[in-house]
């Protein structure tokens, strides 16, 4: 295994000594598909999905696509006729997709964001910085029901949300799709002549999913972007200097138990506003600010089973402000979690490219509230974040050809004493098709809060130390591997990171060899992979090793199988594991989206008491649409596990956890729905098996209704209901809060 001392100065040489001679091949060098050439459009384009109007009389067409998946960029079992142009202030873009049965096209109605692989849909990738990594997906479906999302080489992140325009229309010989995007939506070098990255793409679900893009993607590749086709012709762009500007208001009123605790008592009504400003001075620079931003209409988390866990759970980012330019905001180690941010009086953020390098900051002044993870070897704790806190992101990445190298400063500056500061490189380095080297090497320097009565590390001492994070991924058609490498110090922290194990050091390795057989199966994939961590004493803390398959087959269904066998500390003990873990997925019919099911089986740890047992987690969903216009989207999950009590014979259930929920939404059009979320949590556990005392019986309901009418994502308005319960002690469900809320935001634009 690589040493500490071997591996630090390779990754910091890297870092700092990259140079264009060294980082070929570049996003030019015969990677990409053909050339498309677009010119300006003839006449007026009214975005309905009529391709009748005079503006596509001369638009640039594009009729040569591959299927991808399952086949190897063969000719498409379907024909695809793309159409693109554009004008003084849109980008237009149409897709002509015949169907040999239209009753089969699958486009139910739905929200934004909401397009699963099982149905029908299509749209543009546009690379707008010519780098051949990263770029932005603008799908939709026939129904016009939009998707955007952000990819950097296939971490997509559907989060962002940008201005554009849909529709789509199904024909009698398939369905037609029209996009307009606003120039003001996108970043790109400040000159006459542009030169971008593009991918047609049509998803195609039938007895497989079919994919088909305007490029061959070859396999083996360790880049999706970089084989896009080269798109020319653009020019006179706007320069920038567009103005957005969202104001909102909301009104709201909370319902809680009386004091003697009989019934419940309606308080005051309360009434907020804000405002959320974006404004692009220049076609590569975009600045937002936001004043008291409320985030009400942000749909509930989906719960997740926390018992027995070791570490802190991950939910992902879901909030507007923070979701400009967030792919910068990626790196190996997740040193910045935007989530830590809990709750905004006022945030400002920069993202811009000038040339070849890409930046963004943002600073925020947090009022507090939620958690801080506290980090440990074997083991991460929450905090209370009870105070304030100055808080500033900034990352500076510069690109040569597909590999780049960048810097991430964190700084969070706590209200009444203590801070976290945090700095340092990061890299991508790929010398082939094949290879890439990933690798992070970062600082921290922190002076934790007095505030011993909420954690006790946090008596006002001095931490610092460092996180280094390398990976070498290499992938053919057949075979590819995968190694990495993981060193991080005792007092290393990244409060506004999500860091939640330091005081290790880790070595993975993961390879596998493809099959692509004919029949059921288009994929199988053979895999082995193996994980040893161990603390700074060298002190072992997990070792896994698993052999295992995956496969993609016939109805869009994937199943992936491993056997694992684990030693992990648990107290001040190495006990052994032997489990099977599991997933599968299918979608067979256009009104029964993807059913999934997921968990593990076997020998189970109890963390808590440091002793072995047996059980499991199984965790299930599954899509129903009885029409297009309903889809009832319903999860569940269940974990459980048995000890053998010290001097018994049989085993007993130690604890028993569940997750229920369900999602009924009823979209009316492309921007208006009703929305309705219940969700159950419960866990019941034996006490007499916990050395510390635990409930016997807990859990909480909630629920929660809301109508939206959305003209874009952000000119909207919500009238919510939501209900909390928690379980008591004789079984019922006694309300906790009630709340009513209505939301009217207006984005005006110049």
């Amino acid at each position: 295994m690589t040493t500490r001392g071997s591996l630090l100065p390779l990754l910091a040489g890297l870092a700092f000594g990259a140079s264009p001679a060294l980082c070929l091949p570049s996003a030019t060098d015969g990677l990409r598909g053909a050339e498309i050439a677009v010119s300006r459009a003839s006449g007026p384009i009214a975005v309905d999905g009529d391709l009748s109007d005079a503006g596509w009389a001369g638009a640039t067409r594009v009729e040569k696509f591959y299927e991808a998946n399952p086949g190897d960029n063969l000719p498409p079992k379907v024909r695809t006729v793309a159409r693109l142009a554009y004008d003084d202030r849109f980008l237009y873009a149409a897709l002509e997709c015949d169907d040999p049965d239209p009753r089969k096209i699958r486009a139910p109605f739905s929200q934004r964001d909401v397009l699963g692989g099982d149905t029908d849909y299509g749209g543009i990738i546009l690379d707008t910085r010519n780098d051949g990594r990263t770029a932005i997906l603008f799908l939709a479906n026939p129904r016009g029901v939009q998707y955007d999302a952000v990819t950097d080489d296939g971490n997509e992140d559907d989060s962002p949300d940008f201005f554009w325009d849909s529709a789509g229309r199904i024909t009698e010989t398939g369905w037609n799709l029209e996009i307009r995007i606003p120039f003001s939506s996108l970043r790109y070098d400040r000159k006459d002549s542009q030169t971008w990255g593009i991918l047609l793409y049509r998803n195609y679900p039938r007895d497989f999913r079919y994919k088909m893009f305007s490029a061959r993607l070859p396999r083996g590749r360790s880049c999706f972007v970089c084989s896009e086709n080269v798109l020319t012709g653009l020019s006179g762009l706007p320069s920038g200097g567009n103005l957005v500007a969202a104001p909102y208001v909301t009104a709201s009123q909370e319902t809680v138990p009386r004091g003697n605790g009989n019934g419940l008592v309606g308080k005051p009504a309360e009434f907020d506003g804000g405002l959320d400003v974006k404004w692009t001075p220049s076609a590569g620079i975009a600045l937002d600010g936001t004043l008291n931003p409320d985030f009400s209409q942000i749909e509930s988390d989906v719960a997740k089973i926390g018992v027995n866990e070791r570490f802190a759970l991950f939910y992902p980012e879901k909030r507007p402000f923070f979701l400009e330019g967030v792919d910068l905001l990626s790196t190996p180690v997740p040193a910045v979690y935007t989530r830590s941010i809990t709750s905004p009086r006022w945030g400002l953020r920069g993202t811009g490219k000038s040339g070849s390098t890409s930046w963004t900051a943002l600073v925020a002044d947090d009022r507090g509230g939620g958690s801080v993870i506290l980090p440990g070897p074997n083991g991460s704790e929450l905090a209370d974040q009870d105070f304030s806190s100055l808080d500033f992101v900034g990352r500076a990445r510069h690109d040569l050809g597909r590999s780049f190298v960048s810097l991430l400063v964190t700084d969070k500056e706590i209200g009444g004493g203590g801070s976290n500061r945090v700095f340092g490189p990061d890299f991508r380095f790929s010398p082939t098709e094949a290879d890439t080297v990933t690798g992070q090497l970062l600082f921290s320097r922190s002076e934790t809060p007095v505030r011993p009565e909420l954690a006790a590390e946090w008596d006002g001492r001095t931490l610092s130390g460092h996180g280094a994070d390398v990976w070498w991924a290499h992938s053919t058609e057949k075979l590819d591997w995968g190694l990495e490498y993981k060193d991080f110090s005792d007092g290393f922290r990244a409060d506004l990171g999500f860091v939640p194990q330091v005081g290790f050091r880790e070595g993975f390795f993961d390879g596998g060899w493809t099959f692509r057989p004919k029949g059921f199966v288009s994929r199988l994939r053979t895999f082995f992979f193996a994980d040893y961590v161990v603390d700074r004493e060298g002190a072992l803390l997990s070792q896994v090793v698993a052999p295992g398959f995956g496969l993609d087959g016939k109805y869009n269904s994937f199943a992936r199988l491993e056997f694992r066998s684990e030693k992990i500390l648990a107290g001040s003990s190495v006990l052994p594991r032997s489990r099977v873990v599991y997933s599968l997925q299918a979608a067979p019919v256009g009104w029964l989206g993807t059913i999934a099911v997921s968990g593990s089986i076997g020998e189970e740890i109890d963390f808590v008491g440091a002793r072995r047992g047996h059980g499991g987690r199984v965790a299930g969903s599954v899509i129903v649409r009885p029409g297009n216009h309903l889809e009832l989207d319903l999860r569940g999950e269940i974990q459980w596990m048995n000890v053998k009590p010290e001097g018994e014979s049989e085993s007993r259930r130690l604890f028993t956890a569940y997750v229920e929920r369900l999602k009924a939404t009823y979209t009316l059009s492309a921007r208006s729905y009703a929305r309705v979320i219940g969700q159950y949590v419960e866990t019941r556990a034996s006490p007499a098996l916990y050395a510390e005392p635990v409930a016997e019986r807990e859990g909480s309901f909630s629920a929660s209704v809301l109508l939206a009418y959305k003209l874009n994502w952000q000119s909207v308005v919500f009238l919510g209901y939501g209900d909390s319960r928690t379980l008591s002690d004789d079984g019922g469900l006694p309300p906790e809060s009630r709340q009513l809320f209505l939301k009217v935001s207006y984005a005006f634009q110049r």
